[in-house]
Parts: structure tokens; C-alpha cells; sequence
């Protein structure tokens, strides 16, 4: 085994809050919140068509939305983000007016919207989507050439938002039941999306791939992908079954990604174990190539990390255990749990699905490699923590909080597991929270409350410490002979989180609070905290 390796990177600040003082506009309103007129009417299907023309940069086509009417109102809020444009509105073979205020589309609709009943709506619409400029984090179309000189496109748009590209109810807190995904692409191109491929219908220039998702989908793992791909298969026999396993891959890379995607069986293998059943198994699992890094989209996982080790070949943890996985494999398919299935309501949760999934990183080492080898890469990740502003963000205004949702929130959720004490109930409380929440929105108090209540443990303070504010709990000790002077600074009022720590080499619990305790314990000669716990150790000399 490694020995473990902690970079001593703490970064101290005595910000409690941060970005308050930062401007929203109007547009941040409509785009993140729950308007009135989102919330009258519920997502039942969606019938999305598009005809893409790589040459032109252009694409085409139209969006059926059914929809349950919820409430009695008239008035229904679509998003399509500039340059794109809607076209024309139906419904019932009627044109329906719009107006709109930026990105923001307000439909009037002339039937009766009555309660219980359900509409349907048609919206052409057609342009220049926005290029990505650094997807996935910068997202929108991806217009690219394989080295033969073919199209290779996709999409991404996290955080951007699928109106980037289709028209759509875009706020993450209402998913829509199932959908439809046609994807029309010039001859010789193949069109991948999302679920399974229903049909294939071959035009005289043309071939539209026609896809179908069963399950409820979120609005940013819609995704089409499109390129000279060929297409190898295998199973996996898994909790539910048999799940199908789909891989597409530029025609130059088949050999490669045969050997490297050999990590899918042992990522469902892991995650399985820990998370519950693979969420999806009506929709199948997909690994598509695109020209970008990767991207979780469900049913359709995008990979970009060019067939080797690690994130683009590198360790993230600096421990050499990083290098044992392909990073986008893992990472991006632990989404399928933690995003996909459990989704955040609000943006400004979003560590719901990174904290989470950083920390699945973790545990496909602790599954495949053991827990030393597990504890040593998820310490090690700390090095990549800033402590610039809170995990969670602003709410209602499509704003996330910090980047240090990944590997704070993972070291975060490690620290609950050494609390704990009791492997298997915490593996019981990660399948537990994919089996309350199976294909739901969420808000981080209701995955909060969820572990508070199957830990046994008011996590209250644990949670607003390491959450909401940027401050690491610093554990400040003095020793002397026979006894230990401790407490803990910089936390918020009552958290009392214990510490395991190691005197003379054996494990002990401490107790600490904000006010000075004292623990005697004969024979002293030294003392060290136990790096699996997130806090920062700090001996005062007399």
C-alpha cells in the first residue's frame, strides 16, 4: 500500500458568505425561477426534431410539448436562448401568438386550459446555435472534424441550459416523463441521442436516427452527438437484469476504445454495490465519443478523455491512485445516479450531483482497490480545494456556488463515512437516497434531512459548516503530560462535530466545541488527527 500523502493546502479564509453583493438581471429571474407561468402546467412529452447542416453551422426543426394542465391559467413560459429563433407556435392546427422578453417566450393560449386535462403545443424553430467556446463548461454546439476531415459534432449545456439549442421548459425543478429525439444528419453521418434507437429512416441526402427515452429525462442531458461512428455492444448482468451496453466511437478509434471501455462493466460493478441499481435499465447505457471531455448525459454518457488513464492523463489527487481509472468513465457514469436520477431542483445545488459524484470516484477505488487506496485519493483531492465561496449558490437565479462542490463535497461525505463508523450503513443511506428519490428533482435540505434521518445524527451544523460557509474547522490542541486541551475555532455556533484522532499511535474520539475541553489520558507522547476527518489540526506550543 501507499503510504498517505496530505498536500498541505488549506486555504484559511474568514468569509462566512461570498458573491452577495453580486448583480442579477431579470433574465437570471426568468431563467432560474419558477415562474407563474412555468408552474401551472406539468411536462408529460416531449417530441423533439431536429436536422442539423454542419456545413452551414445551422440547424432546423420542431418540438412537440404535451403537458398536463395543473392549474387554470393561459399564459405558458417557453425558453429558446439567442440567436436561435421560434418560428411559429400551434396548437390544434391554430397559430398561437407569443411575445418575448429576451430568452423568455410568453404563449398565449386561446383554449379553455382546464385542471387535470392535458395540451399539446408544436414550436418550430430554427438558426445559429450558440458555439461552444470551452464545452462542457462553456457549452452550447460543438462543431468539429474527425482526422479524416468529417463532421464531428455534439452538444453540451449544463448550467447553460438546453434552450441553448431546442425550445423547452427550462428549469431543472420539472423533469419530463419521456421523450422522443429524432436527429436528422447528412448521409454517411450517424446521429446519436439519448435512450434507444427506435429507427433508422434513410432520405434521399439524409438519415434521421430516431431515439426514445422512457425514462423521466432532465433538460441538460438531452444531448445529440454526431459523427462517422461505428457502434460495438456487450451486456452486463446487473441488479435488475440483463442492461445493454452500447459504444460509439469514431471508425479510427474502434481498437482503442474496445480495451479502454473495458471499465464499464467494473464502474457498474462498483456503483451497483454502492449506489443501488444502474437507474436506467429501460434506456440502456450508452458511451458516445464527442470532441469534448465528457459529459453525463443520461443514457448517452459523452467521453472525450482520448483513451487513456486518469483526467487527460493526470492525477487529480497527486497519489498515483488516479491513474487507475479512466476519470471520465467513472466520474460521468456516477452521474447517472447522482444527476440523473436524483437531479437538483435549483442550480444552486448542484453539489448534489458533483459532491456526490467526486466522492463515486473514491469508491470505485475502495470496491476494485480497497479502502486505503480509497482514503488516499479522496484526502489527496484536497488539494484542489479553494475555499473561494460557499458549495451552495444563490437560489432562483440559475447561479451555482463554488467549484469546491466536487472535492470539498467529497471530502465532506468521506468525513460522514469515518463519523459513522459502519460501512454498511452508510452504503445502506447512498442506496437508500437513490431509492427515496428514484428519478426525482430535489433540494439539497431534502438530501440533507434524508441522511440526518438514516444516520441517526442531527448533521444540522455538519452541513451548514461544510455547505454554507468556506471555513474549514480548525481543531486547535495543546498537550500536556496527562491531558489534551482542545477546541475547536472557526465553525458556525454549535457544531460539535467529533474527532477522531491518535494518540501514542491509538485511535481516540475527541469531543470538541468552540469552548476549551480538557481529556486526560495518561502517557502522552503525541498526538495526530486523523486525516479521513476534514478539519484542520493546528497544536498550540506552551
Amino acid at each position: 500500500m501507499k503510504k498517505l500523502v496530505i498536500p498541505f493546502l488549506f486555504i484559511l479564509s474568514v468569509t462566512l458568505v461570498s458573491g452577495q453583493d453580486e448583480t442579477f438581471t431579470e433574465q437570471d429571474t426568468l431563467r432560474g425561477s419558477i415562474t407563474p407561468e412555468r408552474v401551472w402546467w406539468d411536462l408529460v412529452f416531449y417530441d423533439l426534431q431536429v436536422s442539423v447542416d454542419p456545413g452551414q453551422k445551422y440547424i432546423e426543426g420542431k418540438n412537440n410539448i404535451r403537458y398536463k394542465v395543473l392549474d387554470e391559467k393561459q399564459v405558458m413560459q417557453i425558453d429558446l436562448q439567442e440567436p436561435m429563433k421560434i418560428e411559429t407556435v400551434m396548437q390544434n392546427g391554430e397559430p398561437l401568438e407569443f411575445t418575448s422578453n429576451g430568452n423568455a417566450h410568453f404563449i398565449s393560449l386561446r383554449d379553455k386550459q382546464k385542471t387535470g386535462e392535458l395540451g399539446e403545443i408544436e414550436i418550430t424553430f430554427s438558426g445559429h446555435p450558440r458555439e461552444a467556446v470551452r464545452a462542457p463548461w462553456d457549452g452550447g454546439f460543438s462543431w468539429s472534424t474527425d482526422e479524416n476531415g468529417l463532421p464531428f459534432i455534439a452538444t453540451s449545456c449544463q448550467g447553460l441550459g438546453a434552450s441553448v439549442w431546442w425550445p423547452n421548459k427550462d428549469h431543472m425543478y420539472d423533469e419530463v416523463d419521456s421523450m422522443a429525439i429524432r436527429v436528422t444528419v447528412p448521409k454517411g453521418l450517424v446521429g446519436v441521442a439519448n435512450g434507444r434507437l427506435k429507427n433508422t429512416l434513410e432520405l434521399e441526402d439524409q438519415t434521421t436516427y430516431e431515439w426514445y427515452v422512457t425514462n423521466p429525462i432532465n433538460n441538460y442531458g438531452v444531448n445529440v452527438n454526431i459523427g462517422d461512428y461505428v457502434r460495438f455492444e456487450d451486456t452486463y448482468t446487473g441488479e435488475k437484469g440483463t442492461l445493454d451496453l452500447s459504444y460509439y466511437v469514431l471508425r479510427d478509434h474502434l481498437e482503442e476504445a474496445k480495451k479502454q471501455f473495458a471499465q464499464v462493466p467494473m464502474m457498474l460493478e462498483a456503483f451497483e454495490h454502492w449506489f443501488g441499481p444502474y437507474p436506467f435499465y429501460e434506456d440502456s447505457f450508452k458511451l458516445v465519443e464527442v470532441p469534448y471531455l465528457g459529459m453525463e448525459h443520461q443514457s448517452s454518457v459523452t467521453y472525450g478523455n482520448k483513451y487513456q488513464n486518469g483526467y487527460l492523463g493526470m492525477d487529480l489527487s497527486g497519489t498515483g491512485w488516479g491513474l487507475k481509472f479512466d476519470f471520465i468513465i467513472i466520474h460521468e457514469s456516477g452521474h447517472e445516479w447522482f444527476a440523473n436520477n436524483i437531479t437538483y431542483k435549483d442550480v444552486a445545488d448542484m453539489w448534489v450531483h458533483e459532491g456526490f459524484t467526486a466522492y463515486s470516484e473514491n469508491l470505485y477505488l475502495d470496491y476494485h482497490f480497497g479502502k486505503q487506496a480509497s482514503a488516499e485519493y479522496v484526502v489527496g483531492t484536497r488539494r484542489n480545494i479553494r475555499n473561494d465561496r460557499p458549495i451552495i449558490g444563490p437560489y432562483d437565479v440559475n447561479k451555482e456556488g463554488s467549484s469546491d462542490m466536487y472535492y470539498k463535497g467529497a471530502n465532506m461525505l468521506h468525513t460522514l463515512r469515518q463519523l459513522l463508523e459502519d460501512d454498511e450503513k452508510w452504503r445502506g443511506v447512498l442506496r437508500g437516497l437513490n431509492e427515496e428519490f428514484y428519478h426525482q428533482t430535489v433540494t439539497s435540505r431534502q438530501v440533507e434531512d434524508y441522511i440526518s434521518q438514516k444516520t441517526g445524527i442531527d448533521l444540522t451544523e455538519f452541513f451548514e459548516q461544510y455547505l454554507r460557509t468556506t471555513m474549514i474547522p480548525v481543531l486547535e490542541y495543546r498537550l500536556s503530560p496527562g491531558e489534551i486541551t482542545y477546541r475547536y475555532t472557526r465553525v458556525v455556533p454549535g457544531f460539535d462535530m467529533p474527532v477522531r484522532v491518535y494518540v501514542n499511535d491509538q485511535p481516540h474520539w475527541l469531543f470538541p466545541k468552540k469552548d476549551w475541553k480538557i481529556e486526560k489520558i495518561e502517557g502522552i507522547e503525541n498526538m495526530r488527527a486523523d486525516p479521513n476527518l476534514y478539519v484542520l489540526p493546528m497544536e498550540i506550543k506552551s
